[in-house]
């Protein structure tokens, strides 16, 4: 919780004076009746009080204008909003390496069933789009609100061979840009944009992933990754084991200077949080909320408590 008028706060050393004087009251009072050695006498002179009842009706009424000063300083708490806008790139690998069964059922399933879950994940305003990559990337849907064509264009994803990501970052930018373009021909201004690149392997065609790197800073367009596989899957093509591991170091990278997120996912289940906490990061932001009114509820409530408590024990309004 924070204070957007820090001031006020200073209002409560009034309210601390103030409970102060009361005890200090209440001590002089006892000092008072203690001079009297006659008790019959003393309690004719100073009335019975109904005690520790008397001293609680103050104090709620002391919490009630401690809150009533908080209130004055504007308290807020961070709440998460979806974003109004905001547009989204989604590529993922479809190189044969996606077999790999080190990963239940494989690779290429358990990231079709992420995929779409991520694609429920985020808010319905935010604009999302397909890309998919292998030997070459290809724009399969447009940046839209239109959650059913991506889940379908997922669902019909097909394997090739090869791996270009420095084709798959181009393709997203290029696709971000004409979308864009798009925006400002109609009067509207362009919503912040991210790549979320998903691979296994090592970039082995197309041009390399440094050139795209170079275009996604200067487009100013971060590019998250997530490297997902293990270090221990293999392919068998044509009779042929082939290793196929993570290459996590070129995926790091592309993350760290295009200022996007770095994630590694090693099981289906890791997967879909990395989708889900990165669906938590570009849906939503976190905003202040004046919560003053809460403290002024609970302040007038506080004091109408204490004022009742006190007019049915002492007949006296404190």
């Amino acid at each position: 919780m924070t204070f957007q008028s820090p001031l006020w706060l200073l209002g409560l050393l009034a309210v601390l004076a103030l409970a102060a004087f009361y005890v200090v009251m209440q001590l002089r009072r006892k000092t008072y009746a203690a001079r009297f050695t006659n008790v019959a006498m003393l309690g004719s002179l100073v009335p019975k009080r109904p005690g520790w009842r008397r001293h609680l009706s103050f104090g709620l009424v002391v919490v009630a204008l401690g809150a009533l000063v908080l209130s004055l300083a504007q308290p807020s708490t961070e709440v998460r909003v979806p974003r109004e806008r905001a547009t989204v790139i989604m590529a993922v690998d479809v190189s044969l390496s996606m077999q790999a069964t080190d990963i239940e059922p494989d690779r290429f399933a358990a990231m079709q069933t992420a995929a779409k879950q991520f694609v429920d994940i985020l808010p319905e305003r935010i604009n999302l789009g397909l890309v998919s990559f292998a030997g070459s990337a290809t724009t399969l849907v447009t940046p839209t609100t239109d959650r059913a064509s991506v889940r379908t264009a997922i669902d019909n994803l097909e394997l090739a061979e090869s791996t270009a990501i420095g084709e798959a970052v181009f393709t997203s930018l290029t696709a971000i840009q004409n979308y864009q373009s798009s925006l400002e021909d109609t009067g509207e201004e362009a919503a912040p944009a991210r790549v979320i690149l998903l691979s296994d392997g090592y970039n082995t065609v197309g041009r390399p992933d440094t050139q795209a790197v170079e275009a996604a800073i200067g487009a100013q367009i971060p590019v998250s990754t997530i490297a997902f596989g293990t270090d221990f899957g293999t392919l068998d093509l044509e009779g042929e084991t082939v290793p196929v591991p993570v290459d996590r170091t070129t995926l790091e990278s592309i993350a760290d200077q295009t200022g996007g997120s770095y994630s590694e996912a090693a099981s289906a289940e890791e997967l879909e949080q990395v989708y889900a906490d990165l669906g938590s990061q570009i849906g939503y932001v976190s905003e202040p909320q004046d919560i003053s009114p809460w403290f002024v509820r609970g302040g007038v409530l506080f004091a109408f408590l204490g004022v009742v408590l006190s007019l049915l024990w002492t007949n006296r309004l404190l």
